[in-house]
């Protein structure tokens, strides 16, 4: 593959150890993933921030890579939201034994790589200046929102891979750079009537609770949406991307709303794609009815959430709405149990216009630089959260918080703000969430297997014997893996309640947030983490972590190993000249 001159001088070492490091990671996920050569990026948001979700891994690595003082970002560079809100450390009661201390030594950490500590997890919301162009964006929301509603392309990078494009310029062409892979794969039908964000919330999380494992959906679920209105604000569109980027959606199209998809029409019809729908779903409002029972309060509501994603400027002013028409009747919001959480600018937005006086005026909290799932709540009084937002269930409930969650519109969030009985009784306790998605379809095993694949490009020759861990569903690292012991802790995964240390881990790809490759990094760095990784389809989230760390890595086999080996198989992975073999040397019984 030839490289850029500047990427190769980068390789060489010609720019530093740290560029050095990035530009490895680049090449290495290029050329894993066939890319079709290198693009120059126009701007880099780099996930990976709060210590709750990066870790001792995160911290250890920042520490590693800024430690030479010779590498610095290449293009501009924006920073996800952190774990707090510096100014309001009090009301936030963070139970975190140094705590502050420790997110600012991450932030220190970016800031002397050059990276702007913008501390948003919507860097489309008046983060960058132009919606165009070529980007490396690591946070799931983002991208979606991007690629779908603007003319800015990302890939789903991970916070590793976007900061090695931030410091090197350069990104693999391939995955969604190219138009023949930006094709709508599932078709959704909207026959109810969406008339709140959080009702938007709901069918962007709904569409990916939908998918399958066999479905074939290489870049992800990317729905063709009919049924929704021909207007949306902002908000509505950024609930619905944001919530469907839950499950790996990197984008999708609205008809009517979005650019049209890249299908044959005639007069009002679509037709479907070359390779046809992998799925055909129908949203009804009895769909909907029946999620909002699902997610409705039951039990004691401890803190009311509002702002994941950040919550743009409509968000604060329509909660603000809803907050005076409780205050104009001299309410008030009890024990502070509003926190609305946003973006810098927006919260000075917020201020010019009244809506920030207004909330702190009645008891609520506003909170800048932090997000709600990426929070360490003290759990000696926060149990049972109350959101509009999806998004902010499906990492709150996951084993990053663990914590209960119930949705409900912004207007009733704000109710059970202002009156705790409203949901009276004992808090509920945290339900399994077993989903469709962790459906095997593995069978047992029993010829003589030897499969040839491809190391990456930046490792020597290698020999790992050992135990097989096999699944042929996604690991989600970050809140499904404890980050201490390294157990998956999934309810329904196949893996539920196996430690991955000291096995040669074989699964198709990970999926979930774009911190995932800190997360294995931690575990590389105690010991807890797997000795060899194959992964069947091109990872950008597990990929980043082996290449900077150096743990064998598999990919590209001539077999799914995912189903030609059994989990529990000892085996045998081997990289010798560029090339990798899989062998079975004994099956489990």
């Amino acid at each position: 593959m030839d490289l850029p001159k500047r990427l190769s001088s980068q390789l060489a070492g010609e720019e530093g150890p740290t560029r050095q490091k990035a530009a490895r990671l680049v090449v290495d996920l290029a050329v894993t993933a066939g890319a079709q050569g290198f693009v120059n990026v126009d701007h880099a948001h780099v996930s990976g921030v709060s210590v709750i979700t990066g870790g001792h891994g995160l911290r250890r690595f920042l520490s590693d890579l800024s430690s030479s003082g010779d590498g610095k970002v290449s293009i501009p560079t924006t920073l996800n939201s952190a774990g707090c809100d510096k100014e309001k450390m009090k009301e936030m009661d963070i139970d975190w034994p140094d705590f502050l201390e420790q997110q600012f030594e991450i932030v220190e950490a970016y800031s002397e790589l050059g990276i702007q500590a913008t501390l948003s997890c919507t860097p489309y919301d008046r983060g960058v200046d132009d919606e165009s162009g070529i980007a490396s964006w690591a946070e799931s929301n983002a991208v979606c929102f991007s690629n779908t509603w603007t003319s800015l392309i990302t890939n789903r990078e991970s916070g590793l891979s976007a900061l090695a494009t931030a410091l090197t310029g350069f990104a693999p062409r391939w995955g969604l750079h190219l138009e023949e892979n930006r094709q709508p794969n599932i078709h959704v039908r909207v026959e109810c009537e969406l008339e709140t964000l959080s009702d938007w919330s709901i069918l962007g999380d709904w569409i990916g609770k939908q998918v399958r494992p066999d479905w074939n959906v290489p870049w992800g679920p990317m729905p063709f949406i009919q049924g929704l209105p021909t207007r949306a604000s902002f908000a509505r569109k950024k609930a619905l991307t944001a919530a469907a980027a839950n499950y790996g959606t990197p984008m999708l199209w609205a008809e009517g709303l979005s650019a049209d998809p890249p299908l044959k029409r005639e007069g009002s019809q679509w037709s479907a794609p070359e390779a046809g729908w992998q799925g055909e779903l129908v949203f009804t409002q009895e769909d909907l009815n029946s999620r909002y029972k699902d997610l409705a309060p039951e039990g004691q509501v401890d803190l009311v959430v509002i702002g994941c994603p950040q919550a743009s400027l409509e968000e604060i002013r329509i909660t603000a709405s809803a907050v005076r028409s409780h205050a104009e009747m001299g309410a008030k919001i009890p024990d502070q149990r509003l926190w609305v959480f946003t973006s810098g600018e927006n919260y000075e937005l917020a201020v010019a216009d009244g809506s920030v006086e207004l909330l702190e005026q009645a008891g609520a909290v506003l909170l800048q630089d932090t997000c709600p799932e990426v929070t360490p709540y003290n759990r000696a009084h926060y149990n049972h959260l109350l959101t509009n937002s999806l998004k902010a269930e499906h990492y709150l409930t996951s084993g990053l918080n663990r914590l209960p969650t119930s949705v409900m519109s912004i207007v009733d969030c704000v109710s059970h703000a202002f009156d705790p009985t409203l949901s009276e009784g004992p808090r509920p306790t945290l339900s399994a969430k077993a989903q469709p998605q962790h459906a095997s379809s593995k069978t047992l095993q029993t010829s003589k297997a030897i499969l040839n694949g491809a190391p990456l490009q930046s490792q020597g020759d290698f020999c790992v014997t050992g135990p097989a861990m096999v699944t042929d569903v996604p690991i989600t690292y970050l809140g499904y893996v404890n980050r201490d012991t390294g157990i998956i802790e999934e309810t329904g995964h196949p893996l539920d309640g196996r430690a991955v240390a000291d096995s040669i881990l074989i699964y198709p790809k990970g999926s979930g947030s774009t911190v995932a490759p800190f997360v294995l990094m931690g575990l590389l760095y105690t010991g807890k983490g797997p000795t060899a990784i194959v992964n069947r389809d091109v990872c950008p989230l597990t990929l980043p972590a082996c290449s900077l760390l150096n743990l064998p890595y598999g990919h590209g086999f001539d077999q799914d190993p995912c189903m030609a080996i059994n989990d529990g198989d000892l085996v045998e992975l081997k990289s010798k000249e560029g090339q990798v073999t899989l062998t079975v040397l004994e099956r489990v019984k």
